[in-house]
């Protein structure tokens, strides 16, 4: 299977979204494909590198978040977003993040990113302290009304303390988990595709130092906190990109639901 391209392709049209990420850790683990087959959107499959799906752990910073062409949203546009994914293909060959849950701290960005794009944000209190080199992360999902008060399935939790390196890092394999250019999702009866573009990563190496995690338990990946992740990367500290999100689109052969949706969230 051809390797994600280092360069983003061009937009399929103009940029709607546009988002500044930084302090990013990349925690990943090596699964069997048929762990994360059920998690893949209809019209998607698993996307593996040497005959292994991948799960992620990924802690930054979202900041200067803006609906183009207004400028960013005052007060609401900058959190700590944690989420947890793994990786899919299409038909067309599109190679996307499919995200299982995303912390972010601010409600409001919880609620537009489930209505318009059906993305399993969640609002959770969530730090993160930089001391030198190193990040941590810590993040606990709020309470919901009205449900159980289970403590492991209702307020999931993390912890990420890492070290970040200065040695660049360019592998096929780095290339494969990080350079992803877009996202599908499943979102009223449909399977979306979201392009994304941004300069290329400037990946250096990292050491996990402590985790302490439930995120990934409770997105169906039981277990994988307990051993070591199999690849550890992470961008310079106080180094960000810019990123710009185009319009969604529907994927190609994907099962429609009985929803119809275009002028909401897929554009063709």
């Amino acid at each position: 299977m051809l390797e994600p391209p280092s360069i983003a392709p061009p937009l399929p049209g103009r940029a709607v979204i546009r988002q500044r990420w930084s302090e990013f850790l990349f925690l990943h683990w090596r699964v069997d494909p048929a762990l994360v087959a059920p998690h893949c959107p209809p019209g998607t499959r698993p996307d593996v590198h040497d005959g292994s799906a991948w799960v992620g752990l990924v802690p930054f910073v979202l900041a200067r978040h803006a609906f183009l062409p207004l400028p960013p949203v005052p007060g609401l546009g900058t959190f700590i977003e944690i989420n947890v994914r793994t990786y899919a293909v299409d038909d067309d060959g599109n190679r996307g993040v499919v995200f299982r849950s995303l912390e972010a701290q601010h409600l409001a960005p919880v609620l537009a990113a489930r209505a318009l794009f059906g993305l399993p944000y969640q609002w959770a209190d969530a730090a993160l302290e930089i001391h030198g080199g190193e990040l941590e992360y810590r993040s606990r999902r709020h309470r919901l009304a009205g449900r159980a008060a289970h403590p492991l399935v209702e307020r999931p939790a993390t912890r990420i303390r890492a070290r970040v390196g200065t040695q660049p890092v360019d592998t096929p394999l780095s290339r494969f988990l990080t350079n992803r250019w877009g996202f599908h999702e499943r979102h009223l009866g449909r399977t979306l595709w979201a392009r994304n573009r941004h300069e290329p990563w400037p990946l250096v190496k990292a050491e996990l130092l402590e985790l302490d995690d439930r995120l990934l338990e409770s997105a169906g990946f039981a277990g994988l906190a307990d051993r070591a992740p199999d690849s550890v990367l992470a961008t310079p500290i106080g180094r960000g990109v810019v990123t710009e999100f185009a319009a969604a689109r529907c994927v190609r052969g994907a099962p429609r639901g009985a929803a119809s949706f275009r002028a909401l969230a897929c554009s063709r």
